[in-house]
């Protein structure tokens, strides 16, 4: 498995954030490896979107992916189960979060990636996601503070 994760301290509210990454194509503009978003739907605390991936500098298959928002707390996303994701899941699974816990001054925010890459994937791009993953995962992180704190000064 290749994990990569990031805390950060964002001056906002839990909700601020969450509903920042549920906007799935505002979400984008500071996370390079779902852009583009070919389409979304949102549908209460479930977003729905497809993307064109690109993980560690590598492009990937056209992907949906669904956002199941638990308000207040967190934000779980995966593959959907459908047709549309064989190549995807051929390659491997995926899984991510961002839990959000209030504290003094902000909201701290954990991030996570999971990628469960199966053979011969694995073995060609695991070395390169290890790599590169952890730094994309903290720029997005920082992106994400800079865009939220930036908003809120407005």
């Amino acid at each position: 498995m290749i994990e990569a994760q990031n805390t950060q301290l964002i001056h906002a509210s839990p909700d601020e954030i969450l509903e920042f990454v549920m906007d799935i194509e505002r979400y984008a503009q500071i996370d390079a490896k779902i852009r583009p978003v070919v389409w979304s739907r949102r549908n209460g605390n479930v977003t729905e979107f497809a993307c064109r991936s690109r993980v560690g500098g590598v492009p990937g298959p056209k992907v949906v992916q669904e956002m199941r928002l638990t308000p207040g707390r967190r934000i779980d996303i995966a593959l959907t189960g459908g047709p549309e994701n064989r190549l995807a899941r051929a390659m491997g699974d995926f899984e991510a979060s961002f839990e959000c816990v209030p504290v003094a001054g902000g909201t701290q925010v954990n991030r996570i990636l999971r990628f469960r890459l199966k053979w011969p994937t694995g073995w060609i791009l695991g070395p390169l996601l290890r790599r590169r993953l952890p730094g994309e995962v903290d720029e997005e992180l920082l992106l994400a503070k800079r865009e939220l704190e930036n908003s809120a000064a407005e």
